[in-house]
């Protein structure tokens, strides 16, 4: 007998996050009063990436200097046009979103152990994440995989 897991409260947090951040947008263009809205304007979707790490080496063997190699990404999107670019150094992470600045930012494990993860901006305009693994998991194994928004 198969049993349908439960999405985590994290899950649901970037979930709803998403939706109002896309359906917002949607709805702005919708209107079609005035001008339509600049691309990397205040609330709106600044930027994006699954961070899933390279399929053969996995994301605990991430470069210690920034890559945009879309072998450790998934879909990912910077609202000025430059590429999405992330580092690990010992158990955190960096990404950064060249030419755009946002002021808040939402991180969220993927796959099946992920964990909790945290964002904090740093005074060069880049984010650092951490992860806090479930009781008894690895602090960064193959399932350290992340979603992150920036607004």
């Amino acid at each position: 007998m198969l049993r349908a897991r439960r999405p985590s409260p994290a899950l649901v947090i970037s979930a709803g996050a998403l939706f109002f951040a896309i359906g917002g947008s949607a709805f702005a263009v919708g209107q079609r009063v005035g001008a339509a809205q600049p691309r990397c304007a205040d609330g709106a979707v600044k930027g994006f990436a699954y961070v899933r790490g390279d399929p053969n080496k996995g994301i605990q063997n991430l470069a210690e200097t920034y890559t945009s190699s879309p072998r450790v990404f998934g879909p990912r999107f910077n609202c000025s046009g430059k590429a999405v670019q992330v580092k690990r150094t010992a158990n955190v992470f960096q990404i950064r979103f060249p030419g755009t600045a946002g002021k808040l930012a939402i991180v969220t494990g993927a796959g099946p152990n992920a964990g909790q993860f945290f964002a904090a901006q740093l005074p060069d305009g880049s984010w650092q994440i951490t992860r806090q693994g479930p009781p008894g998991a690895q602090d960064l194994g193959p399932d350290s995989q992340f979603l992150f928004f920036l607004f």
